[in-house]
């Protein structure tokens, strides 16, 4: 019976895993993504400059809207600073004069 249970996990997690598009989403090459850029995302916060490249931007896409939120947390992000980055990246990627493809963008943010 534990055998069973155990297959019927992990085929619930394989369709976690899995798009709307029913392609799999790379969550953990994401996470590595972010952890790479995870500089970046610091500086946003602590001193409200943003040089968030598209490359750490589509990371963020990919963890907050097709994986676990909690992917987040487990490199020290708060589920509010996860918003907060996906809302930046929305902005900048629908504003090419914020961030041109290729490029990374920097924006002054205050509070």
């Amino acid at each position: 019976m534990k055998k069973q249970n155990k297959k019927q996990d992990l085929l619930s997690l394989s369709a976690r895993l899995q798009t709307s598009g029913g392609g799999e989403v790379d969550c953990w090459g994401s996470m590595w993504e972010l952890r790479s850029c995870s500089n970046e995302i610091v500086a946003f916060f602590i001193n409200g400059e943003a040089d968030i490249g598209p490359d750490c931007c589509d990371a963020v896409s990919v963890i907050t809207r097709n994986c676990w939120p909690a992917m987040l947390t487990s490199l020290g992000f708060s589920a509010e600073e996860g918003y907060v980055l996906q809302g930046y990246c929305d902005a900048a990627a629908s504003n090419p004069a914020l961030a041109p493809h290729g490029a990374s963008s920097s924006i002054i943010i205050t509070t």
